[in-house]
């Protein structure tokens, strides 16, 4: 038996067929009702596929939702956009995307903009949202992939600020210059297998580096960290 749902995720139209209906429960939110731009659908051998790339025992549903996924990023730069590893929030109106190495901190640090800014933010998205890069601005936008904590929602937010995040003992923050930051963005953005795509990526990144302004914060976990990020950040200093 095959399940179909159709799903608007960065201002795309995306019907996913699948064998398990884990997919269209995560993906709830972006129910939709037009007609597709992009039709995804789940075969054996791209289960066999996530099976191999796998770390650890996982269930064929949970390497469904990877594999749909996978397909959707890998053509997702033809409309000039972006998967991006990360925690997106959107706070008084811009979003920030807080990104670095897996244990780095990224949800703890986004958490602490919520305990800081309570109702003036918002979760976009906690693990993989998407970056549309316009000629004239750059949006975030919350997926169904929202990280094990199931953080974020449908929503979007024009993207002010990207925030590499290394932990310290001690709270510094400084602004990266675009040779700084390209390296960082690259590690953590998407890269697909193809090679148009592939290159449409980086030309992507390009312009993502004139759009947006890039940080580099030394941080613990105290509430002080959001504190100096978000004044730096948002300008508010």
């Amino acid at each position: 038996m095959r399940i179909t749902g159709n799903y608007r995720i960065a201002d795309r139209n995306i019907r996913i067929i699948s064998g398990y209906d884990r997919i269209h429960e995560m993906s709830r939110l972006y129910r939709y009702s037009g007609e597709p731009d992009l039709v995804i659908e789940i075969s054996e051998k791209d289960l066999r596929k996530e099976r191999d790339r796998a770390d650890g025992q996982y269930s064929d549903a949970y390497l469904e939702t990877l594999a749909v996924y996978r397909k959707i990023a890998e053509v997702m730069p033809g409309w000039d956009t972006l998967l991006i590893h990360g925690s997106a929030v959107c706070a008084d109106g811009a979003g920030y995307l807080f990104t670095a190495k897996s244990g780095t901190g990224k949800s703890t640090h986004a958490g602490l903009w919520r305990k800081l800014l309570q109702e003036r933010v918002q979760m976009i998205n906690d693990d993989k949202p998407l970056l549309h890069i316009g000629k004239d601005a750059v949006t975030v936008y919350g997926t169904p992939w929202n990280g094990k904590h199931h953080l974020g929602g449908n929503i979007s937010a024009p993207l002010k600020s990207i925030c590499f995040l290394e932990q310290a003992a001690d709270n510094h923050i400084v602004k990266l210059a675009k040779a700084e930051a390209y390296p960082l963005l690259l590690q953590q953005v998407y890269r697909p297998a193809e090679r148009e795509m592939l290159m449409k990526t980086l030309q992507l990144l390009d312009i993502l580096q004139d759009s947006v302004s890039f940080y580099r914060l030394s941080c613990n976990m105290d509430l002080s960290a959001a504190e100096l990020s978000y004044s730096v950040m948002s300008g508010s200093k």
